[in-house]
């Protein structure tokens, strides 16, 4: 009864001001990898659903790869692209390329990734091919050496892109000046002065 009354004397609300469409769904890449239809084998024989892997990249420096799973192939679509979403993570890299050659593994995949000069272009296939692009790699040289299961190859190409480091943190690391372990195109050589006669 009490709260009634006090609801009562209130003055009436202010009308709200339009919001802004939200504006957190940056511009990001997608790229479906792999579409697989998956069986669960129940009582009345068996029930199959859709595995997709998705990649999602803004281009510069940040990925995350995804898996969903639904009856209908849209809806895993959008599952896997929410669970990418979530999952991206930094990348260190090199203007197009990366800053040195890394291989890496995950399950029966291994991967070999080495930076190549501007110019080059992405050369690399399927599963490896959609990570780097996603990524903002643009010149780089890649092999596939294991499995060529794709959601395995996307995930040892992810693994190989993050154990990169920068060339500052590879230099504190080791206590040596930053230009000598930079890659070799990027190192700024020292000026020459030479004396006037």
């Amino acid at each position: 009864m009490q709260n009634r009354q006090q609801r009562d004397q209130r003055q009436p609300r202010e009308p709200r001001e339009p919001r802004e469409p939200r504006e957190d769904r940056e511009e990001l890449q997608e790229r479906v990898i792999d579409i697989k239809r998956v069986a669960k084998v129940i009582k009345g024989g068996r029930r199959f659903a859709f595995r997709t892997v998705v990649v999602v990249g803004d281009g510069n420096g940040r990925v995350g790869i995804g898996i969903g799973k639904a009856r209908a192939v849209p809806d895993s679509i959008r599952k896997g692209t929410d669970h990418a979403r979530r999952q991206m993570r930094k990348v260190t890299l090199a203007g197009t390329t990366i800053p040195y050659p890394v291989t890496a593994e995950y399950g029966g995949a291994k991967v070999l990734l080495k930076p190549a000069a501007p110019g080059t272009g992405v050369i690399a296939g399927g599963g490896v091919r959609a990570v780097l692009e996603a990524v903002g790699v643009r010149d780089i040289l890649t092999k596939s050496q294991g499995s060529a299961n794709l959601l395995n190859v996307a995930m040892a190409t992810l693994n190989a892109l993050e154990s990169l480091r920068s060339a500052e943190e590879i230099a504190s690391m080791r206590g040596k000046p930053v230009n000598e372990v930079r890659p070799f195109w990027e190192r700024r050589r020292p000026e020459v002065t030479t004396p006037k006669e």
